[in-house]
């Protein structure tokens, strides 16, 4: 429940979110809208804070997390066999059920949910890459100026945004400190 909390609330998309909405120095449609890289990587890469945190303390909390990430990479391979291998729906059923204990029920509103939106599963982990990447890269290249906090805010405070500009913005940002 841990990382289901951090991710859906709490710095995740409740917060990312919010955030977003009460910009008023953003135009509607960023202030409503974005991507699903950016808002799903932001919530994807929040689950990885949870030790930082001091959560996951009890092994079973931190299980569910491990879970939770076995779950995504399982997504990942139904994504991407359904849109670019010619997986079959029965096919990404089958190896979801053989790889994670989910009812049949719940596989098969996973699976069409994926047919319906391609890469929204690639997307969550492409957003978290990134943004663990641009955290080390700014980490190492700051050095004890780099604050955590101030790197959340900053890359928060001006909402939903392509990963490319999200880069571009934090490096000048970086050379701003």
């Amino acid at each position: 429940m841990e990382s289901l909390f951090l991710h859906e609330a709490i710095p995740g998309h409740h917060y990312q979110i919010s955030l977003q909405q009460e910009n008023g120095d953003l135009p509607k449609f960023r202030r409503f809208g974005g991507n699903s890289a950016y808002a799903e990587g932001w919530a994807l890469y929040t689950e990885s804070l949870g030790k930082e945190l001091g959560l996951y303390t009890d092994p079973y909390q931190y299980m569910g997390a491990l879970g939770d990430e076995m779950h995504r990479a399982i997504r990942l391979v139904v994504d991407a066999g359904m849109h670019s291998k010619n997986m079959t729906r029965e096919e990404a059923i089958k190896f979801m059920m053989d790889n994670e204990p989910l009812n049949e029920e719940g596989t098969v509103a996973e699976i069409e949910r994926y047919m319906a939106i391609p890469a929204q599963a690639l997307s969550y982990k492409i957003g978290a890459l990134k943004i663990k990447e641009i955290r080390e890269r700014l980490t190492k290249q700051l050095g004890a100026k780099f604050k955590i906090a101030d790197f959340h805010d900053e890359l928060l405070k001006d909402g939903n945004m392509p990963l490319e500009v999200l880069e571009k913005k934090m490096d000048q940002w970086a050379n701003g400190l």
